[in-house]
């Protein structure tokens, strides 16, 4: 849906009585910014001329102008609502908006011997971020398990290797390669990091395909006992992958679509999430056109999924747009549905069809 603008004198009684994000301007004075459920009536009572002295807040006489836009749904209301805000309020819409970020777990490889940590911050130094998951705690929960699998560091020092470093007990245990005390070289710490960084880029794929290929090597020469201790630990990555939300993957090329609610009949809408960022709404339509060919509904996607891209934006608005993306997904009045997808051309669009008719059936007004 686009802005629509109103001046003075301000024609309420036109306005549909819809969800909407609004923004009333009262001249120099800083704009008064809302969401409501019923937009006729909420802008009635805030410009209407009050019949009698009232304590409610009233803006007949400031304002000058009104700016709307209908939002159908819970996540375009959370979209337009950020986006007037982050406009309207550059300096303080983060505190307005009320938007948290959610953690991940992040790998440092700029460090000279990376670690892992669980942040909140999606920056631009050189790392990998692994989420977005739902709680920190999830998010700690994960990395703890997953370094398991690993032998990196889980120290948070900045080292200055040295054979008399007292280590740590990660180490007397075999489950660090202790750079610390210069047991291995910086090149071979690497490589275990190489190995982890790999883990995350493939979701896990690319431990759990080497651990279930040496299992069946064992079993194959017939040492049974080693194709055992392989089969554990092919268990333990499976246990650790179940500890994954849903959106969880290698954040900067987080990719998928939400359907979401039109306000237009016989229409949905699709906002395509490329590599954390959020695609403007595309207006779909359902129903077949009432003249011309019948065109099916997944080659129409294509024609509109295929040439699209995602846009350059700062990393702070990256980081938003995955806080956004998260607080919707996670919450607990997520409207719509969420697909998921790898890249643009193995888009699963019979999976996507199934999503539009079924967000176009809830959305349908009951006939009783």
């Amino acid at each position: 849906m686009e802005t629509s603008f109103l001046a003075p004198p301000f024609a309420l009684d036109e306005l549909p009585d819809s969800p909407a994000v609004f923004v009333i301007h009262a001249g120099d004075a800083p704009p008064y910014l809302g969401r409501t459920a019923r937009l006729r009536r909420r802008l009635k009572r805030l410009l209407d001329a009050p019949a009698t002295p009232s304590r409610l807040l009233n803006l007949h006489q400031l304002a000058t102008r009104v700016e709307y836009i209908l939002t159908p749904s819970r996540l375009s209301s959370l979209l337009a609502f950020h986006q007037a805000a982050r406009a309207h309020f550059p300096s303080e819409y983060i505190r307005l908006t009320r938007l948290r970020f959610p953690a991940y777990v992040k790998l440092l490889l700029a460090n000279e011997f990376p670690r892992t940590q669980v942040t909140t911050r999606f920056s631009a130094s050189q790392a990998i971020h692994y989420g977005p998951f739902r709680t920190r705690a999830a998010a700690e929960r994960f990395e703890a398990q997953m370094l398991d699998l690993f032998q990196v560091r889980r120290c948070q020092e900045d080292l200055a290797p040295h054979p008399d470093h007292p280590g740590c007990i990660y180490g007397e245990m075999g489950r660090c390669l202790r750079p610390c005390q210069e047991i291995v070289s910086p090149a071979e710490y690497r490589s275990e990091v190489a190995r982890l960084s790999q883990f995350i880029h493939s979701s896990g794929e690319s431990l759990l395909t080497s651990v279930r290929a040496a299992r069946d090597r064992s079993a194959g020469n017939l040492d049974f006992e080693d194709a055992q201790r392989h089969h554990a630990r092919v268990q333990r990555i499976e246990q650790l992958l179940k500890l994954r939300d849903d959106l969880v993957t290698e954040a900067a090329h987080l990719r998928g679509v939400a359907v979401t609610p039109s306000a237009l009949p016989g229409h949905v809408e699709l906002r395509f999430f490329l590599d954390a960022v959020w695609l403007p709404p595309v207006l779909f339509r359902i129903a077949p056109e009432s003249s011309g060919a019948m065109v099916p509904l997944d080659r129409r996607l294509r024609e509109i999924a295929e040439p699209l891209a995602p846009p350059r934006i700062s990393i702070r608005e990256r980081a938003e747009h995955l806080a956004l993306l998260a607080r919707w997904f996670y919450s607990s009045w997520r409207d719509g549905e969420w697909l998921s997808f790898d890249s643009l051309e193995t888009l699963p669009y019979r999976r996507l069809v199934r999503a539009l008719a079924r967000v176009a059936a809830s959305s349908q007004p009951s006939r009783f």
